[in-house]
Formats: C-alpha cells, sequence, structure tokens
C-alpha cells in the first residue's frame, strides 16, 4: 500500500511503525516495555521505532513510574487527531472531547427537554460540540470520529431507532446518519448500555475482563454484555433489553406492549411513583437516595425492593452467560450496598452455585460519565484495527488521570 514491495527491509519496517502506533492508539499510554509485549517485536526494535514517530510528531514520550522503577510513557500526539463522544439521555445531553491518548480536554453538560425531538437534541449537541472544540483550542478538520449513545435499541440492519426506546419522539431516526449529515463528521452509534459496558471494560470497575454485564437503570433498564472481549449486540442489535424481561405476565402494562417487565418494577419513574402519596410530588432519585441513606424507612424499603427485582434478573444473567462481573450503572447506582446487599442475596439464592460464586455484584465507579466515556471508546477503539473488535484496557495511570 505504501509502495514498497512486500517483504522488502521497509515494509517490515513500516508495518512494524504502524503496529506500536496501533496498540499505543488503543490503550491511550503504554511503556516502552507493555509496547514490546502488546505487539511482539524487540526492546531495542521499539524503542528505535518511537524515536523515530516522536521525531515525526506522531507520538510524544514522557518520564513516568512503571512497577517502581523509572520508564519512558508514549502517548499518541494530541496532533494526531481527536474523538467526540455524544451522550443523549431523556432529559440530558453530555458531550466530552478526547485526544487518542485518552485524554479529556473538555466536557460538558445541558439539560434538555423531556419529550425533545431528534432535530432539536441534535442542534443543542452540535453547538456544544463547536462550543467544546473551541475550548480544547481545536476544530472539526482534527476530530478522526464521533460516538453517540442512545438510550434504545439501534437495529443494525437499517440504523433506525426501535420502538421501545424511551425516547418515543426519536423512533424511526437513522442518528448516525442524521448526526454525521448535521456535524459534517463521521459517526458511530450504539445503545447506551452497551456504551455503559464499554466504558466500564476500557476505564471503570471491570477494566481488562472479559465477560462482563453492565445493567443500567435510569428511566428504563439497559444492559450491555461483553462475552468473549467483544461487545455482544446479537442479530438486530436488540441484545441486553433486560428491562423488558417478564417479572410478573399479569403484571402492570410496559410502554413496550408486555405485562409485568422488569421496567415496571425497578425504573427511576416506578420507584418516584411509589414514593410520591408519602413523599411529595417532586422527588428526585437523587433525593430518595440520600433520604434512604439518612434512615428513611420508606425510601430504604423501595430501594431495597427493586434490588431484590433486579437480583431476579441478574441471577438469570448469571446462569445463561456466566459473566465474571455484573456491573450497576445509571441513577440508582448511588444507592451503594443499601441497593446490593438485597440484589446479592437474591443472586445467590436463585443463581446456580458456581455461576453466583464467580458473579461480583458491584456499583459503576464511573457515575453519570460512563455513556459518554463509553462513546469516546467507541471511537478510539477504532484506532486498533487489528483488535478484530476486542476490547482494550487503558492503563491504570490513564484512568487515575480521569479524576
Amino acid at each position: 500500500m505504501d509502495g514498497r514491495p512486500p517483504g522488502s527491509q521497509g515494509a517490515l519496517r513500516a508495518a512494524n511503525q504502524r503496529r506500536v502506533l496501533n496498540a499505543v492508539k488503543a490503550a491511550g499510554s503504554l511503556t516502552q516495555a507493555e509496547i514490546a509485549r502488546v505487539t511482539g517485536l524487540s526492546a531495542a526494535t521499539v524503542s528505535n521505532i518511537v524515536n523515530d514517530l516522536a521525531a515525526t510528531g506522531l507520538l510524544r514520550v514522557s518520564a513516568t513510574v512503571s512497577s517502581g522503577r523509572r520508564a519512558r510513557a508514549v502517548s499518541v500526539s494530541r496532533s494526531a487527531g481527536l474523538a467526540v463522544g455524544v451522550d443523549f439521555g431523556r432529559r440530558h445531553l453530555r458531550v466530552a472531547v478526547a485526544d487518542l491518548a485518552h485524554e479529556v480536554l473538555a466536557e460538558d453538560y445541558v439539560p434538555l427537554p423531556p419529550q425533545h425531538r431528534a432535530a432539536h437534541g441534535i442542534e443543542v449537541a452540535a453547538g456544544l460540540v463547536s462550543t467544546l472544540l473551541d475550548k480544547a483550542g481545536a476544530d472539526r478538520s482534527s476530530v478522526v470520529g464521533v460516538g453517540v449513545g442512545i438510550p434504545g435499541p439501534i437495529d443494525s440492519r437499517s440504523g433506525q431507532i426501535g420502538a421501545s426506546t424511551i425516547l418515543p419522539e426519536w423512533v424511526g431516526v437513522r442518528p448516525a446518519e442524521a448526526v454525521s449529515q448535521r456535524l459534517g463528521l463521521p459517526v458511530q452509534v450504539d445503545n447506551d448500555a452497551n456504551l455503559g459496558a464499554l466504558a466500564e471494560v476500557v476505564w471503570g470497575c471491570a477494566r481488562g475482563q472479559h465477560n462482563v454485564g453492565y445493567i443500567k437503570i435510569a428511566s428504563g433498564i439497559g444492559a450491555g454484555l461483553v462475552i468473549n472481549g467483544r461487545l455482544h449486540r446479537g442479530v438486530t442489535g436488540t441484545a441486553g433489553e433486560v428491562g423488558h424481561t417478564t417479572i410478573d405476565e399479569n403484571g402492570r402494562m410496559c410502554r413496550c406492549g408486555n405485562r409485568g417487565c422488569l421496567e415496571t418494577f425497578a425504573s427511576v419513574p416506578v420507584i418516584l411513583g411509589l414514593l410520591e402519596q408519602s413523599h411529595g410530588p417532586n422527588l428526585t432519585i437523587g433525593d430518595v437516595i440520600r433520604m434512604a441513606c439518612d434512615g428513611d424507612v420508606g425510601c430504604q424499603r423501595v430501594i431495597e425492593d427493586v434490588g431484590r427485582h433486579l437480583g431476579v434478573a441478574v441471577a438469570n444473567l448469571a446462569n445463561l452467560l456466566n459473566p465474571q462481573t455484573v456491573v450497576i450503572g445509571g441513577d440508582l447506582a448511588g444507592a451503594g450496598d443499601l441497593l446490593l446487599d438485597p440484589l446479592r442475596d437474591v443472586v445467590r439464592r436463585f443463581a446456580i452455585a458456581s455461576a453466583a460464586a464467580v458473579a461480583d455484584v458491584v456499583c459503576s465507579t464511573l457515575g453519570d460519565r460512563a455513556q459518554v466515556l463509553g462513546a469516546l471508546a467507541l471511537v478510539l477503539q477504532e484506532a486498533d484495527p487489528a483488535a478484530d473488535g476486542a476490547l482494550t484496557p487503558v492503563p491504570a495511570r490513564a484512568v487515575d488521570a480521569l479524576g
């Protein structure tokens, strides 16, 4: 592809340079010893290539400490490009800009009307992207890609948002096409729960693990599934719709048209509705968690009941997929052990012993940033074409830099 004869010394050197550059892009930052392990190249070859690429401005080298010893940390220069992450929620929009070294350069959050139309949300996102690029001292020409998270299934055949989304005004919209046209940039779109799973494996508490479930609890409930190191989306992109698994076939009608779905027992609107008569109509989920932690019996009871209902879903997930970790994210993750204790108890009761023994159920460490970080990771992972879809965790020092 570069004009050199296959097998020539020049072609081999160019191929090795691509291997080093792709390894650093995928991880964000690596020491030279780590690059040698990842690529299989000798330490001397890696050192020479790093020096050459640093001289061209593609890589930057700085001093660091690895395993208690001084080392050279190698990362991608900011001039190599930027990634943009966009997280659409029912009532919010969050946008972040990062360089290919996985450093978040600018980030912001704005509220959206609860029944906003796709055109309005995309227009607000476009303005926020421009503002953050200005803040980062960059322009659109430096952006290599945009990752977008949507709270609902994306049909992989048509690119359209499915009917079970909590954004009914967006049903039938092709978000990748619409956002790309507005921004004039390449766009990748995924379900927000998938991006939460991606973020936890790349940045968060499941970093480096290969079999992980991520359950996001918000206005709806969705799951992202990582199987053998790859996101599992299913045939049409609807894998992980755990919120529409049946808890009670005679239960309340769900927005999907079925009865007794998990969402009718454990989503944020249901929680607030259960407490409205006793605690007033203006509660937020943050209020419920705070009062529960302060000893409010009613709030504690509702959170514990939600934990038990979620436990049934997690037990089924453990039996089906045998994950190493199940991460609970979204609005209710801040409840911590108030939610997790009854959830874990149900998993111990209903999951088979061998699956329950290895399924570590934890709350997300990334909070409400999980989806936008996953959107960034969606773009950053594309920097490594040799990864074949496998998710690459960033080094611990890059996670620490998130703050």
